[in-house]
């Protein structure tokens, strides 16, 4: 169900205006047809056809995962989300893919001077995991199973049916007013901000969205208020160890009101996941896992790790237009510190994997 794509038909032609070269592999999964991408001028090519004919000095740009069942060795630069330089699950087998001569630089690591990220898809992974929040609430009101999730086609269609869906959950429940409570953490940064933006659009009245930043969280969890929430959206940027943000004796409280956790920031594989109640990714064909509890009140949690792409073409116009001025400095790389500083974190990762007998 992955359809956003790093690179637009819409920023690959104003790179080509720039003076790049740009080839474009077939595809029927991305939200972009191919001939988005022909009528600005790409060069299209059949599908996996980098490895074998990009040239040695081409940049190599997706977005997450490189194919299965393959531990060659690779030597292009990698721009993408290769979730491997926080020890996630399956960090080393792909360092030792780049170890002799390819480089990772990973977009989720491309930050400016101040350690800001330059584009992220965070408020748009915010603004859909409250969405299917609000669905898997609403399924188990009305006592139905989760089915699989889809892509929407835009963001309204994506409100009018939640909206839809709320207010017949209401109407079965008999109170019309009688709201759910959404508690986002982490409500001023990019994925609270999303998280939170879907919740006012949706029509949850103000006192029923709780927002928890830095100043809220900064006696350490665990956190007895989150119980009190319906809903709970996880919207952290993880980057330390922290204090968990609830227990398992939280959870087994038969006082618990709260019955879906998103975590949107999805660091299940983390060994310090403030989440420690669940221990694998859901998918867009079964988007919850049950968490075990001796409560009689069900918990469900989310955990994809691609939620944007619930809204695929919003999220990649939204994230390739704040990449395209870095991508534009690949021009002089050596004089961009954001590709510098990406650059350096690469090879530290593989160093000090390196020296730990990790690869």
């Amino acid at each position: 169900m992955e359809h956003r794509a790093a690179l637009t038909p819409a920023t690959a032609k104003q790179l080509i205006k720039a003076g790049f070269q740009i080839t474009v592999e077939e595809s029927d999964q991305r939200i972009f047809d191919d001939h988005e991408y022909a009528e600005v001028g790409c060069t299209m090519v059949p599908f996996g056809s980098w490895k074998e004919k990009a040239p040695s000095d081409a940049y190599i740009i997706g977005l997450k995962e490189l194919p299965e069942n393959d531990t060659s060795p690779l030597h292009h630069t990698h721009i993408f989300f290769a979730h491997c330089f926080k020890n996630q699950a399956g960090w080393k087998e792909i360092l030792h893919r780049f170890k002799d001569s390819g480089k990772i630089l990973d977009l989720e690591f491309l930050q400016d001077a101040q350690g800001r990220r330059v584009a992220a898809f965070g408020f748009m992974a915010g603004f859909a995991g409250a969405a299917v929040s609000l669905d898997v609430w609403c399924h188990q009101k009305k006592g139905l199973k989760m089915g699989a999730l889809k892509p929407f086609q835009n963001e309204q269609a994506l409100i009018d049916y939640a909206k839809g869906n709320l207010r017949e959950t209401l109407l079965h429940e008999g109170r019309h007013d009688n709201y759910p409570t959404l508690m986002v953490m982490g409500a001023r940064g990019r994925c609270g901000s999303g998280a939170v933006d879907f919740a006012k659009k949706v029509g949850l009245p103000a006192e029923n969205i709780i927002q928890w930043d830095m100043e809220e969280t900064k006696k350490g969890g665990p956190f007895p208020e989150i119980m009190k929430a319906d809903i709970f959206v996880n919207c952290i940027y993880l980057n330390q160890k922290i204090p968990p943000f609830m227990t398992q004796e939280m959870i087994d409280s038969d006082g618990r009101q709260l019955t879906v956790i998103c975590d949107v920031s999805c660091d299940t594989t983390n060994p310090n996941n403030p989440i420690p109640v669940y221990s694998v990714n859901t998918t867009f064909d079964q988007p919850t896992v049950r968490v075990k509890t001796s409560s009689k009140r069900p918990l469900d949690v989310i955990s994809i790790d691609h939620l944007p792409t619930l809204l695929p073409r919003e999220s990649s116009n939204m994230f390739s237009q704040d990449l395209l001025p870095t991508l534009m400095e690949l021009k002089d790389i050596e004089s961009s510190s954001v590709w510098q500083r990406a650059q350096r974190l690469f090879y530290e990762k593989l160093h000090l994997a390196t020296l730990t007998n990790k690869l």
